[in-house]
């Protein structure tokens, strides 16, 4: 919403208790206002608070030689055969306390935040035994509150094969539905449950179990799907009515179908694309025609996508995947938002919602995906105060 340039209608905000109880054209708002303690934002352009839907952003340790070997040529999956890839970073994350965890990332959701993200979820996934991914998921919890940001927590257990349960991943996957999703639901860690499901981590038949205990523990569900080669894992998710799938680019017409029946988001996220220089590209064209919402995340974790930049991703979701500026912003506000299970609570500029918006000395939204490293936000308000 902005006066800015006088092409958007002025609109006025009101807030009491960190929650917005009045959004409405100027020319609408009720005389009382003017009775109220105001502040005039000179035509400067509001969002909501940017959400990043999808990040990895605790973790201990660093890949940058794995980096240089796909540069190389080594292949993803290659690299992860090897031990590497997801491995490396586990061993680097049960080695670390929690309190170093703590330490090494709150600088990466600082940055985040700096740009405008007043929410983020963070998957665990880098411990794989029940002591290390509660211990990931309680320093997401306690991240929030350092950053002043808000967390969405999601149980990533089924993220690769441990070592020590090499080539007896079905008794791993026993270990995830029967012991850890449980103590994470008793202990209210996380939100949500995701998987990926892929050649070199889960089949959809061991992620199906995973779905079925989520779902008893009433732990939404979520899913990394169809990034390395086409499983079927989105018409599983979707069969489970999950709030998401992510990553998408090998998803088939069927898939669409799937999740555009259940109301799955698609979260897209070319930072992955990018950095693993990938050439299929997701079905934006199909999900666009079939009226799937589509969100974008950074998807910030140390192998795969190095950057604590959601305005990078936005900009890379319209330069490589051909989304509009509108659509990549809707993409990190209403339908992040939406991927979290939080549409009634997060993502728009309306009643009842946190107010947690942002203040821009631009003249366009588009601006906020066509131009990277140049806007910061004027203000950053989380709850109504000033950040």
């Amino acid at each position: 919403m902005s006066g800015a340039g006088g092409s958007d209608p002025t609109y006025a905000l009101g807030e009491t208790n960190g929650r917005f109880t009045l959004v409405a054209p100027m020319d609408k708002a009720p005389e009382s206002i003017r009775a109220c303690k105001t502040t005039d934002l000179r035509g400067a352009l509001v969002t909501p608070g940017l959400v990043d839907c999808h990040t990895h952003l605790v973790w201990a340790g660093n890949r940058v030689g794995e980096i240089e070997q796909r540069r190389e040529g080594v292949a993803y999956s290659e690299i992860a055969k090897q031990g590497g890839g997801i491995l490396s970073t586990v061993r680097a994350t049960r080695a670390a306390s929690e309190s170093q965890l703590l330490e090494v990332s709150l600088p990466r959701l600082q940055a985040l935040a700096a740009e405008g993200v007043t929410t983020v979820e963070i998957k665990s996934g880098y411990g794989l035994t029940l002591a290390d991914e509660l211990k990931m998921l309680r320093v997401a919890r306690r991240l929030g509150s350092l950053a002043n940001v808000n967390v969405s927590a999601t149980l990533l257990a089924a993220h690769a094969v441990p070592s020590e349960y090499a080539g007896r991943a079905d008794e791993y996957v026993t270990l995830i539905c029967e012991e850890i999703i449980p103590a994470v639901a008793r202990e209210k860690l996380a939100d949500a449950v995701d998987v990926f499901c892929e050649s070199i981590a889960f089949s959809v038949a061991q992620c199906e179990r995973v779905f079925a205990a989520a779902q008893r523990h009433d732990l939404l569900i979520k899913g990394h799907m169809e990034q390395l080669s086409n499983l079927g894992g989105s018409r599983l998710a979707a069969h489970f009515n999950a709030v998401s799938v992510d990553h998408l680019e090998h998803l088939d017409a069927i898939g669409v179908e799937a999740i555009a029946e259940s109301g799955t988001v698609a979260v897209l996220l070319p930072g992955a694309f990018y950095f693993l220089r990938e050439t299929q590209k997701p079905p934006v064209a199909a999900l666009r025609a079939a009226g799937v919402p589509m969100a974008v995340g950074s998807d910030l974790n140390p192998g795969t996508a190095p950057l604590a930049s959601l305005r990078l991703a936005m900009n890379m979701a319209c330069t490589l995947f051909g989304l509009t500026p509108t659509e990549a912003l809707d993409g990190v506000t209403r339908h992040a938002a939406r991927a979290l299970g939080s549409q009634d609570q997060l993502g728009e500029l309306a009643v009842g919602q946190p107010a947690d918006f942002l203040i821009w000395d631009i003249e366009s939204s588009a601006e906020l995906a066509c131009e990277f490293g140049v806007s910061k936000p004027r203000q950053r308000i989380f709850k109504g105060e000033i950040t």
